[in-house]
């Protein structure tokens, strides 16, 4: 028996798929992925990230996204949605649509068993090729962690990390998040599994 060829999608088929669909799908090379639920303690980290953020924001020019704002990394054409996304700049978008965002200063992502591989390796990989980032944040679901990945001013990356009773830096965005305030959460011990 053959087997069926894969289905291949251009960039405009995938946005035309997605902006009708009730459900969230990444899309790189030609192909679409359908996204995961999040749990409800994965969930309460970025609400208190954007809390976090939005709070020590509000005066000045950059605005917090969360999760329903798609950005597409060029060249690579990976279309993704981050758990937190950071705005400094003007927007600009991919389309007329307003959807895609091209230019992130900042993108967090919350670590979960099944993409914690994936988000600290290839789409952190693809998130570096994004000019306008500054810094990458993975925020560890497991236990009291934030990891920042920093552009550093020769163009290579550094890695910070804090942990229960630290406050990290993130120099792009002159803030700071401690670690307790983003962990915080009426949720048990249990509700993390």
């Amino acid at each position: 028996m053959a087997s069926q060829p894969k289905t291949r999608y251009t960039p405009e088929e995938y946005l035309a798929l997605e902006r009708s669909s009730d459900a969230k799908h990444e899309y790189h090379n030609g192909e679409i992925f359908a996204m995961s639920g999040a749990s409800k303690w994965h969930v309460s980290i970025v609400t208190n990230l954007v809390v976090e953020l939005g709070s020590q924001l509000k005066a000045g020019p950059c605005t917090v996204y969360s999760t329903d704002l798609r950005v597409r990394v060029a060249p690579d054409g990976l279309y993704t949605y981050p758990d937190v996304i950071v705005l400094c700049d003007e927007p600009r978008f991919s389309d007329e649509q307003q959807d895609t965002l091209l230019n992130p200063a900042l993108i967090i992502e919350v670590l979960s068993e099944s993409t914690e591989g994936y988000d600290r390796g290839a789409k952190a990989a693809h998130y570096r090729r994004i000019p306008s980032l500054r810094e990458y944040v993975l925020v560890s679901q497991g236990e009291p962690r934030i990891e920042v990945q920093r552009r550093s001013p020769g163009g290579g990356w550094e890695l910070l990390e804090a942990r229960p009773g630290e406050t990290i830096e993130l120099v792009s965005l002159g803030v700071r998040l401690d670690v307790a305030a983003v962990y915080a959460n009426p949720l048990d011990e249990a509700a993390r599994e």
